[in-house]
């Protein structure tokens, strides 16, 4: 991650310390270019799209787990649905 991503990205975890979702449509509610790519995996759009950050959402507990940070061309190079 790039010294220009690093705000974006504070914004994007104080946003989800806040919130408290139980669904897919709640977080949509925080961050309208959210993703739900399958298998409990959700695509963020970061910084204008330049960065893509996929992460694991386990409702039930709370649970946000960052499985990836990159460039939207590195983004491209992975299977977001089993990292």
């Amino acid at each position: 991650m790039v010294p220009e991503s690093k705000v974006a990205l504070q914004d994007w975890v104080s946003k989800v310390k806040k919130s408290k979702w139980s669904c897919f449509a709640d977080i949509k509610k925080t961050f309208n270019s959210v993703d739900n790519v399958g298998n409990q995996h959700y695509v963020f759009n970061i910084k204008g799209n330049n960065y893509r950050l996929v992460v694991v959402i386990k409702f039930v507990i709370g649970f946000v787990y960052v499985r990836f940070i990159g460039t939207h061309s590195e983004y491209d190079k992975i299977d977001c649905r089993n990292i």
